[in-house]
């Protein structure tokens, strides 16, 4: 199992990021997948989830309505479309899935938000 994060960089507040992760070595579009971050010095937390099929997500409070999960079941990508960036977040963004093998996370990438 491969996921492998892209995307992150740094930002100004206000601004905008797409972060891609792309997966490998599995049946992607069997399965839900995850988004967590971890800035540093605090635990990782959850982000945003998506279903196999890409019709139901959900968000932690703190990003609803700035952060868009989403997938494409065809070439085995997770997205994570960020819009008014914020400082608070700044972190390592991780992608993740759950397998009847285990639980898999990429290396993550990391995300700063500042002027």
């Amino acid at each position: 199992v491969q996921l492998v994060e892209s995307g992150g960089g740094l930002v100004q507040p206000g601004g905008s990021l797409r972060l891609s992760c792309a997966a490998s070595e599995f049946a992607f579009s069997n399965f839900w997948l995850r988004w967590y971050r971890q800035a540093l010095g605090k635990e990782r937390e959850f982000v945003a989830v998506i279903s196999s099929g890409g019709d139901s997500t959900d968000y932690a409070h703190s990003v609803k309505g700035r952060f868009t999960i989403s997938r494409d079941n065809v070439k085995q990508i997770l997205y994570l479309q960020m819009h008014d960036l914020k400082p608070e977040d700044t972190a390592v963004y991780y992608c993740n899935t759950n397998l009847p093998s285990g639980e898999y996370w990429g290396q993550g990438t990391q995300v700063t938000v500042s002027s």
